[in-house]
């Protein structure tokens, strides 16, 4: 009983930071866009006159969201169309389980694992659950029986599928250095020093794999400059017959996606919630002093790592969204297949040539 509580609270924690923090990415991506543009900003939602430079936008926006009426086209497969952004939702949601926030928790003679699901896969989890997000793009294009929806859900799916290979095949030289699926131990496998003082971080150690990694993950978000399924100069996108809270779970999912990309590239290649020269004990500088720390300054230090992480490539990503303008689609098709495809094979191949010697 006392596991199935402490998974439940786990649970709970997980889904208030998911969602509070995708909230905020949409205010954060306005304030960011607007200081590229020199203008303001979202400044205008209050409560009681209080503004707090827009901090209260999200939540107005969550209530308009959800009010706004919900419109299904009458030609439309209506229960296709209505299952589609949940099917896009869920299986985004679903990959926070398997991530690592930080070590383990010890209350009394209690030990917490600050993490939900401690798999053996989870890598291969987290990938899976991403790559049936596909679905929701194909259902929401078909269902809306709207053949610019058609198109834009088929550029989407071309899209994912031609950079989940890419994705996959970039992380195969981390595998080859860290022998392990399972998340954590990923991360544990990054606690070590290289050369006695440097962080031996993934990258480091697989840094042409971070970057094949870094442009698959950026166009299997969907954004700006890779966002073919739904450029509106060019096709109508794949949900444009959406609209109301249907239209915000597809929004909000292109922002959890920004979160699940920085969550593994803070797990894979960054020590996830590893902290330079931090121990269990406190900190063992390389120069031979010490620091030692009680364990729950030492979880605080760990769980501040992991999220400092992840929101520094949440603002990147934003950054780059607002910062390059939008490929072709021959152009996003070649990068995949002829330049990021090859690059992880040179990496695979460099990297069994390393560990041979």
């Amino acid at each position: 009983m006392n596991e199935l509580i402490i998974i439940l609270i786990k649970i709970i924690c997980a889904l208030v930071w998911f969602l509070l923090l995708t909230l905020y990415l949409t205010w954060a991506e306005r304030k960011e866009s607007a200081v590229i543009q020199d203008r303001i900003g979202a400044n205008r939602a209050s409560i009681l006159g209080i503004r707090i430079i827009g901090l209260f936008q999200p939540f107005a926006d969550a209530i308009k969201m959800i009010f706004k009426e919900d419109f299904t086209p009458r030609f439309s497969r209506r229960f296709l169309h209505t299952l589609a952004p949940f099917l896009s939702f869920f299986f985004v949601a679903i990959t926070i389980t398997a991530i690592p926030f930080g070590d383990v928790l010890k209350i009394g003679k209690q030990t917490i694992k600050l993490q939900i699901l401690d798999i053996n896969v989870g890598l291969l989890f987290v990938l899976a659950m991403l790559s049936l997000g596909i679905y929701g793009i194909i259902v929401s294009g078909w269902a809306s029986n709207n053949r610019y929806a058609l198109v834009g859900g088929m550029r989407g799916a071309a899209q994912l599928v031609s950079y989940e290979v890419a994705l996959g095949l970039s992380l195969v030289g981390l595998i080859m250095v860290f022998p392990s699926l399972r998340l954590s131990e990923i991360v544990h496998a990054q606690g070590g020093l290289l050369f006695g003082f440097l962080p031996k971080w993934g990258i480091f150690l697989q840094p042409l794999g971070l970057l094949v990694f870094f442009f698959a993950a950026l166009a299997e978000t969907k954004r700006v400059p890779f966002d073919l399924p739904e450029g509106e100069n060019e096709i109508v996108g794949f949900f444009t017959e959406y609209s109301g809270l249907k239209w915000g779970l597809f929004m909000m999912t292109d922002f959890m996606e920004i979160i699940i990309v920085s969550a593994l590239l803070t797990t894979l290649f960054f020590g996830g919630w590893q902290v330079p020269w931090l121990a269990a004990d406190g900190f063992h500088f390389p120069w031979g002093g010490q620091w030692l720390l009680p364990h729950g300054i030492v979880v605080l230090l760990q769980v501040l790592s992991f999220n400092m992480k992840v929101i520094f490539f949440c603002w990147l990503q934003i950054l780059i969204r607002w910062t390059y303008p939008r490929f072709r689609y021959d152009q996003v098709m070649d990068l995949g297949w002829k330049l990021l495809i090859p690059l992880s094979l040179v990496n695979i191949i460099g990297t069994g040539i390393v560990m041979s010697f």
